[in-house]
C-alpha cells in the first residue's frame, strides 16, 4: 500500500567526494609487522595493532613509566583473584621493582594471602563444602588473623601493617611467597578494607567487630592521605574488585576533595575480567573530570595482568 506522505529520496542528488579527501582514522602504514617466531617480546608488542584497546594499553603503561619518574603514586587496588590465578610471584616482582608503591585489597585478598603464607595453598571447593558445615572453618586461619588484627589494634596499626607485621614475626613456611609479608619488609602500605560478615573469619570466636572495625577506619584514613598525593601524574588501578574497592576509592577522592585537597591530572584504570561488572564509573569515569585519563580493559586477568607487567618491564629496559 503506497503512502502519498513519504516519497523516495533523489539519490541523483547525492553529494559524494573522493577517497582521496576524505579523512580516514585506519592508514595501511600504520599496520605492524606480524610476531615472528622466536622474536623478543618487544617485537611482540610492536606486533599489536596502534588502535583501541592495544594502544590504550601502550599508552597507560606509558603513564604509569610518567608517575614512576614524577614519583608519584601507584596504587593497586586488587581483589583475591590475582592470588587465585598464582600471580602473586607477579605482584611481588613489580613490587621489588619499584612499580607498585601501595595496595588496596579487601578481606578476601588477606585471607588467601595469609593462607599461602601458611600453608602453600589456599581457596575452598565452595559447592562441595558450604552445606556441610566445612566451607570457612578454617581455624588456623580465623585464629591467626584474629590475633594478628588484635596486636595491631594495642600497637596503634591498620588492618594491613598489623597482617604484615604479624607474619614478620611468625617465620610462616612459605612467607617468600605472600604478597602483605614482602609489602611490609619493603615498606610498601597496605590498606584493607573489609566488608564485616563477608570473611569467614568474621564469624571465628576470637572475632571482634570493634577491632576489624577500628583497624579499618585506620586503614580507610591511610588510604586517603596517599589518594591526596595522586594529583599530576599518579594513578590507581582497579584489579578484581567489583564492588568494595571501587566504593572505598571513590570515598577517599571525595574525602581529599572535601578537606579541599586538589586532585588534578590523576589516570585510573580497571581491569575487568568479563565485562560483566561496572566499577568503571566510578574508578574511571566520575574522578577523571579534571584532566586525567580513565582507562578500561576486559579480558581474563590470566592473560592481561601478566601481559601488563611484561609491558611495564620490557619499558623499564
Amino acid at each position: 500500500m503506497p503512502y502519498p506522505k513519504y516519497r523516495a529520496l533523489n539519490r541523483k542528488k547525492l553529494k559524494a567526494i573522493s577517497i582521496k579527501e576524505r579523512h580516514s582514522l585506519i592508514h595501511l602504514e600504520d599496520f605492524p609487522r606480524p610476531y615472528l617466531p622466536g622474536a623478543d617480546f618487544r617485537s611482540f608488542v610492536d606486533s599489536l595493532p596502534p588502535y583501541l584497546a592495544a594502544n590504550n594499553l601502550r599508552e597507560f603503561t606509558d603513564l604509569l613509566g610518567e608517575a614512576r619518574i614524577k614519583n608519584k603514586p601507584i596504587i593497586w587496588g586488587m581483589g583475591a583473584n590475582l592470588i587465585q590465578l598464582g600471580l602473586s610471584p607477579l605482584v611481588i616482582d613489580l613490587m621489588q621493582r619499584g612499580w607498585i608503591s601501595a595496595i588496596a585489597t579487601n578481606g578476601a585478598m588477606m585471607i588467601h594471602d595469609f593462607e599461602i603464607a601458611l600453608a602453600g595453598h589456599t581457596s575452598e571447593d565452595v559447592d562441595a563444602d558450604l552445606l556441610q558445615g566445612n566451607y570457612g572453618n578454617t581455624e588456623e586461619t580465623g585464629l591467626f588473623l584474629n590475633l594478628a588484627f588484635k596486636e595491631g589494634l594495642s600497637k596503634s596499626m591498620g588492618a594491613g601493617e598489623a597482617v604484615g607485621y604479624y607474619l614478620i614475626q611468625a617465620k610462616l613456611q612459605h612467607l617468600e611467597q605472600s604478597i602483605l609479608f614482602n609489602a611490609y619488609k619493603l615498606n610498601i602500605p597496605v590498606t584493607i578494607h573489609p566488608t564485616i560478615g563477608t570473611d569467614f573469619i568474621h564469624y571465628h570466636p576470637l572475632f571482634a567487630g570493634e577491632i576489624t572495625g577500628a583497624l579499618a577506619e585506620r586503614d580507610f584514613q591511610l588510604l586517603a592521605s596517599i589518594v591526596s598525593e595522586l594529583g599530576g601524574g599518579g594513578v590507581f588501578l582497579n584489579i578484581g574488585s567489583a564492588v568494595t574497592l571501587p566504593e572505598i576509592f571513590l570515598e577517599t577522592v571525595s574525602f581529599c576533595s572535601a578537606l579541599g585537597i586538589s586532585l588534578e591530572k590523576f589516570h585510573t584504570a580497571v581491569f575487568d575480567p568479563s565485562g560483566d561488572y561496572r566499577p568503571f564509573k566510578k574508578v574511571s569515569d566520575r574522578t577523571m573530570s579534571r584532566g586525567g585519563k580513565g582507562f578500561y580493559f576486559v579480558g581474563h586477568h590470566e592473560i592481561m595482568i601478566p601481559l601488563l607487567a611484561a609491558m611495564i618491564l620490557n619499558k623499564q629496559a
